[in-house]
């Protein structure tokens, strides 16, 4: 019996400290800089005073449509800039701001959608100032989950769009910690269950960070934004069945699978379903803004 004590006195400690070591990992995210210069440079603060910065481009003709294009975790608007010429051929101007903690925003950590769902709605109603009728949000992995958190606090967004977002903080980090074990999925999910407790509790108690109220699915349930969801079907990092767990929460959504595609890679896999799909759902909603 005592031996059995010192198992969980030791995997106790174990959990405590692993989940200590990836909270920390998880939310100070390493920095890509500097970038490079490119299109105008705007900046906004948060409302936590962080000073968040983004390139707007604009069309040779702006027409009022204009989109935020949200990239992922670890990433910067570098890895947004893509998205850019097919909303710039069909006259949108676009905003690809660096998330808080990445690239040349401030900000001291990532926190997953708690502050940066209200960064996103600072973002549109910065759009809305500079001549933008109508506002859209394209997010991928992370910058997806933003865009659904924001659109579960109000309608800022004439229209979402997110590719392979998470349904849950829980949900995607037991999911990405169990895939990296070498045992069973039953047993996987056992162990790393209380590390990401542990690293939850530690992130409320030392950054004022509540993960565990992160809640992709349910934010999108709550909103009256139109929502079209995208995901790969080989996604091998954040799975298709996040989108079809939000997508059951939230019925009134649109959900487009794509055979074949791995995370956040639809526009690489279909091009021109990807334009077509976002740009259809997008124009369905001219005008529908508040």
């Amino acid at each position: 019996m005592r031996w059995f004590k010192s198992l969980l006195i030791a995997f106790v400690a174990f959990a405590i400290v692993s989940g200590i070591v990836l909270c920390e990992g998880s939310l100070h995210v390493r920095r890509h800089r500097p970038l490079p210069s490119g299109p105008r440079s705007v900046e906004i603060k948060a409302a936590d005073g962080a000073v968040l910065r983004a390139w707007f481009v604009q069309p040779s003709q702006p027409i009022g449509h204009c989109v935020a294009v949200l990239h992922g975790i670890g990433d910067t608007r570098l890895g947004a800039r893509g998205f850019a010429p097919m909303f710039l051929r069909a006259g949108y101007s676009v905003l690809l701001p660096d998330s808080r903690g990445h690239g040349d925003s401030g900000g001291e950590i990532a926190t997953y959608g708690e502050k940066e769902a209200d960064d996103a709605i600072r973002w549109a109603g910065w759009m809305r100032g500079r001549g933008c009728r109508d506002v859209f949000g394209l997010g991928e992995s992370l910058g997806g989950a933003i865009l659904l958190e924001a659109a579960g606090k109000q309608p800022a967004f004439n229209a979402i769009a997110a590719e392979c977002a998470y349904s849950g903080f829980f949900a995607i980090a037991e999911e990405r910690l169990a895939r990296a074990t070498p045992f069973p999925e039953f047993a996987a999910r056992a162990i790393v269950t209380p590390v990401i407790l542990s690293g939850i509790g530690y992130a409320r108690i030392r950054y004022g960070i509540h993960l565990w109220d992160i809640d992709p699915a349910e934010a999108a349930r709550r909103s009256k934004t139109p929502i079209l969801l995208i995901h790969g079907l080989a996604d091998r990092r954040t799975s298709a069945e996040n989108s079809r767990r939000i997508a059951a929460r939230a019925p009134a959504v649109q959900l487009w699978l794509v055979p074949g595609a791995d995370h956040v890679a639809a526009y690489v896999t279909d091009p021109a379903g990807f334009e077509s799909h976002v740009l259809t759902f997008f124009g369905a909603h001219f005008g529908s803004g508040d």
